[in-house]
């Protein structure tokens, strides 16, 4: 099952996403992303719970992280699952991403 909400984590805003990010759905990823960085100056994308994630899902963290380093804003991934973190490292996406396991 498909999910993203966005909830408020202390100073952080955090998109919690969980199910399958693809072509289908980055979009909306995309968007909740850049709707998180609008309103916070600290966003992180909690990955726990995705058990796949394509180019475009890449995409949109990439964007996310792009758009925040402009701004000076913080952008970390949290819990990345360990197909994520697979395709990250494919990638070599995980040497730019902050990477955490939490907020803390």
């Amino acid at each position: 099952m498909k999910q993203c909400n966005t909830e408020k984590d202390g100073e952080y805003l955090v998109v919690k996403l969980a199910g399958e990010v693809d072509m289908s759905w980055s979009q909306e990823v995309r968007a909740a992303v850049l709707d998180a960085l609008k309103k916070s100056s600290k966003v992180a994308v909690h990955l726990a719970a995705v058990s796949y994630i394509d180019s475009s899902g890449i995409a949109a963290l990439v964007e996310g992280f792009q758009s925040a380093r402009g701004r000076g804003q913080t952008f970390v991934l949290l819990e990345t699952s360990p197909a994520v973190q697979a395709v990250l490292k494919l990638a070599r996406l995980d040497k730019v991403f902050s990477l955490r396991d939490s907020l803390a």
